[in-house]
C-alpha cells in the first residue's frame, strides 16, 4: 500500500540548445531530490532537454543524435528515483513528437506524446511536431499517473483521456510563457479539468527567460474538487516537494506549501528582472551599458539591470546637448550615485556641430527639426555602441512600449541596443513599477518620478507636445493593440475620434522601426513581434468605412 509518495517538481532553468548541460542539471537537480527530499519521483518541464523554444533547432539533423545521447546518460547516471522529463522524440523533418518520458533505474517505463500542438501567438508548434493521440498512464509506486503536456490540458479529451484509461492523478508538463494574468488563467482552466476528470492535476512549468519570453514556474497541484493546494513561487528556481497519499475513500490527496499570489505589478517587475538576468547571463555578456537621460524609462531600466546581475557590472553614460537642461543632468547622476554604479558625462555637442556643419552645405532648410533631433539621437547611439564595442559590455535600449507603438523613436539612435527590457511595457505602467520599487527601497529620486517626459532634443520639449497624454495614448494602444478594437468601437469606447485616427496611424506607419527594434520582454497579450506580426507594406486603412 502506497504510503507518503514524495513527488517534487523540478522547477528548473534551462538554456536552450545545451542539451548536454541540461543532462548536468537534471541529473543534480535529481540527486538533490533523492537525496535530500526522499523523492520517489521528479517531475520536470516541457522539452527538459532542448529547453523551450528550441525553434529551428528541431530541423538540424544532429540534434535527435544529442537528444538521445542526453537521454542514455539520464539512464545510467540517475538511480534510485524515477523521472519525467521532456524531450522531442522521433525523426527531424519526419515524424518528430513533443514527448515525455519517464525513466526509473535505466529503463523508460512510459512515453507520451502530445496531443495538441498550439500554433498562436508565440508558438509554432505544429512547424516541427505531429500530434500524438494516445494516452500513457503508468502505475509507478503504487499510484497510476497520467500524463499530458501543456496545450494538452486547455482541452477537455487529453485529461479525460488519461481518466478513463484509469489514472489517479494527472501529471502535466509545461513551458508556459509569463503574461499579465496569465497565473490565475492557468489554474481557472486547470480547475475545469479537475472537475471533468474527478482527479487532482500537477501543473509542472519551466522558470527563466529565453530571449523574448520569460517564463514564471509558479507549478502548482489542485485537488479533485480544483481547490488549491500547492503552489511553488514564481520566478525562483526551486525543488518542490508534494506529499501523495490515499483519504480513506483510495484517492490520492496531494498536500504541499502553497505560495501567496503576488499582484500584477509585482509580478511584473520579476518577469522584467528575470527575463534581463538570464538574456545576460545566458548569452555571456560581461556587463551592461547604458545612456542615462535623468529621465523615468533609463531609471527603471538601471534598476532592473541592477537588481538582475549587480551594481558592479553596469556602466551609466549621460550624453547632454544644448537642449540639456541641469536638472536632467543632476537627477542622472543621483540616480547613477543611489545605485552605485559608474557613471561618465559625454558631451554630444561637438560632434552634433559637425553633422550640422556638413548637412548645412546642402540641406541649409532641413538641419532643423527632425533631422536635428534624430541626429543628438544618433549621436548617443553611436557613442554607447563604440562603448559596447570596447568593453564587450551590451547596450540596453530604454524605450517603452508606448514610444515604440507610434514611433516616438529613433531608429540607430535611442532604439540602438542588444535588448528592451521596456519595450512591451506601457508608459503608464513604467510609473507604477517605479512607485512599487521605491515601496522596497526608496531609490528613484521623486523628482524624477514627477516631472514632465522629454526627449530633451529641442528647446522646451515635452512629450505631450507630440502625443497624447500617456493615459490616453495607452488606452487607444490597448483597445487597438491587444484588443484587435476597430476605429468606430475605440472612438465609442469615449474616445476623441480626431486622436484616435492619428494613434491608429502612427502605429501603422512604424511598423518597419518595429522590425529593427532590439527584443525585449514579452509581458502582455499581444507583444509586437510574434505576438503581433503585421506587414511592413500595406494598403489596409482601418479608419475608412
Amino acid at each position: 500500500m502506497m504510503n507518503n509518495f514524495c513527488l517534487v517538481i523540478g522547477q528548473i532553468n534551462l538554456v536552450v540548445g545545451d542539451i548536454s548541460g541540461n543532462v548536468r542539471r537534471i541529473i543534480a537537480a535529481s540527486e538533490e531530490a533523492r537525496d535530500i527530499l526522499q523523492a520517489d519521483l521528479i517531475v520536470f518541464p516541457e522539452l527538459t532537454l532542448t529547453g523551450y523554444p528550441p525553434e529551428d533547432l528541431l530541423l538540424r539533423p544532429d540534434i535527435m543524435i544529442r537528444v538521445n545521447q542526453g537521454l542514455n546518460a539520464l539512464k545510467k547516471y540517475i538511480v534510485g528515483v524515477g523521472i519525467l522529463i521532456g524531450h522531442p522524440e522521433g525523426e527531424v523533418r519526419g515524424k518528430l513528437y513533443n514527448a515525455a518520458s519517464l525513466i526509473f533505474n535505466g529503463k523508460c517505463l512510459a512515453r507520451y506524446f502530445k496531443h495538441r500542438l498550439p500554433n498562436y501567438s508565440v508558438f509554432d508548434e505544429r512547424r516541427y511536431f505531429i500530434e500524438g493521440n494516445v494516452p500513457s498512464v503508468i502505475k509507478f509506486k503504487g499510484i497510476k499517473f497520467g500524463i499530458t503536456i501543456c496545450e494538452d490540458i486547455w482541452f477537455s479529451e487529453p485529461a479525460v483521456y488519461a481518466a478513463d484509461s484509469g489514472a489517479e492523478v494527472i501529471l502535466n508538463l509545461n513551458a508556459s510563457p509569463f503574461r499579465q494574468g496569465k497565473s490565475e488563467l492557468r489554474e481557472a482552466e486547470v480547475k475545469q479539468r479537475t472537475l471533468e476528470t474527478g482527479l487532482p492535476i500537477i501543473y509542472i512549468n519551466l522558470v527563466g527567460g529565453q530571449d523574448d519570453l520569460v517564463f514564471d514556474g509558479h507549478s502548482f497541484a489542485l485537488s479533485s474538487q480544483g481547490l488549491p493546494v500547492a503552489r511553488a513561487p514564481a520566478f525562483q528556481q526551486v525543488l518542490f516537494p508534494l506529499l501523495l497519499n490515499r483519504d480513506v475513500f483510495g484517492q490520492i490527496e496531494i498536500k504541499g506549501n502553497l505560495a501567496k499570489k503576488e499582484d500584477d505589478v509585482v509580478m511584473v517587475y520579476q518577469a522584467l528582472v528575470q527575463g534581463l538576468q538570464d538574456y545576460i547571463e545566458k548569452n555571456k555578456f560581461p556587463s551592461v551599458v547604458m545612456g542615462l537621460s535623468g529621465g523615468i524609462d533609463s531609471a527603471l531600466t538601471l534598476i532592473l539591470a541592477v537588481d538582475a546581475i549587480g551594481a558592479k557590472r553596469v556602466k551609466t553614460v549621460m550624453m547632454p546637448s544644448r537642449h540639456t537642461s541641469q536638472m536632467s543632468l543632476d537627477d542622472a547622476e543621483e540616480m547613477a550615485k543611489r545605485v552605485r554604479v559608474s557613471h561618465d558625462v559625454l558631451s554630444i555637442e561637438p560632434m552634433f556641430n559637425q553633422f550640422l556643419e556638413t548637412l548645412v552645405q546642402t540641406y541649409a532648410d532641413s538641419t532643423i527639426g527632425a533631422m536635428a533631433e534624430n541626429i543628438q539621437a544618433r549621436c548617443r547611439g553611436v557613442l554607447l555602441m563604440a562603448i559596447s564595442n570596447n568593453t564587450g559590455a551590451m547596450l540596453l535600449s530604454t524605450g517603452n512600449k508606448s514610444e515604440m507603438a507610434v514611433g516616438y523613436s529613433t531608429l540607430y539612435g535611442d532604439m540602438a541596443g542588444g535588448y528592451a527590457p521596456l519595450k512591451d511595457v506601457y508608459k503608464t505602467l513604467v510609473y507604477k513599477l517605479c512607485r512599487y520599487r521605491n515601496s522596497i527601497s526608496n531609490i528613484i529620486p521623486e523628482c524624477i518620478l514627477n516631472r514632465p517626459p522629454s526627449a530633451e532634443l529641442s528647446s522646451g520639449q515635452c512629450d505631450q507636445d507630440s502625443l497624447p497624454d500617456y493615459e490616453v495614448l495607452d488606452r487607444i494602444l490597448e483597445y487597438y493593440i491587444a484588443n484587435d478594437w476597430c476605429y468606430e468601437d475605440i472612438v465609442f469606447a469615449g474616445n476623441d475620434a480626431e486622436i484616435v485616427a492619428r494613434v491608429i496611424g502612427m502605429v501603422d506607419r512604424n511598423e518597419y522601426k518595429r522590425r529593427q527594434a532590439p527584443p525585449g520582454i514579452c509581458i502582455t497579450s499581444r507583444a509586437f513581434g510574434r505576438d503581433r506580426r503585421y506587414p511592413i507594406t500595406s494598403g489596409y486603412n482601418i479608419t475608412e468605412a
